[in-house]
């Protein structure tokens, strides 16, 4: 059986409301992980500091290299290194390189050592 709203017409209204439906996220935190609420200058950090585009021009590895030498002198209300990592580097990408992470499947990465940037083939 259908649901009766899903028979009427949309209005303008209906378009404004923010939906979440089909998000799916690629990164996925260990089981248990302290989480506590991130900074927003701890993410301007990151954002700011170490942004990753993918262009051919850019190397990954160096971005990295970069990225883990910052946040892994950040402490973040006793969360693991691991966590920390995770859940701040999804702010360091941009352009090509978000098109990359958002077309991963759900909960596929878990840690950071095990990421494989896209080469020109695979983007």
């Amino acid at each position: 059986m259908g649901d009766e709203n899903s028979n009427r017409p949309r209005i303008l209204g209906d378009y404004s409301r923010p939906s979440h439906e089909g998000y799916r996220n690629a990164i996925d935190l260990p089981k248990g992980a302290k989480v506590s609420p991130l900074r927003s200058d701890t993410i301007r950090l990151v954002q700011n500091g170490y942004a990753f585009h993918g262009l051919m021009s850019e190397d990954p590895i160096q971005h990295l290299k970069d990225f883990l030498k910052v946040v892994d002198s950040i402490d973040l209300n006793g969360a693991t290194r691991n966590t920390t990592r995770l859940r701040l580097f999804c702010f360091t990408l941009r352009d090509q390189a978000i098109n990359w992470l958002d077309r991963l499947p759900a909960g596929s990465l878990h840690s950071l050592p095990r990421i494989v940037f896209p080469t020109r083939k695979n983007c």
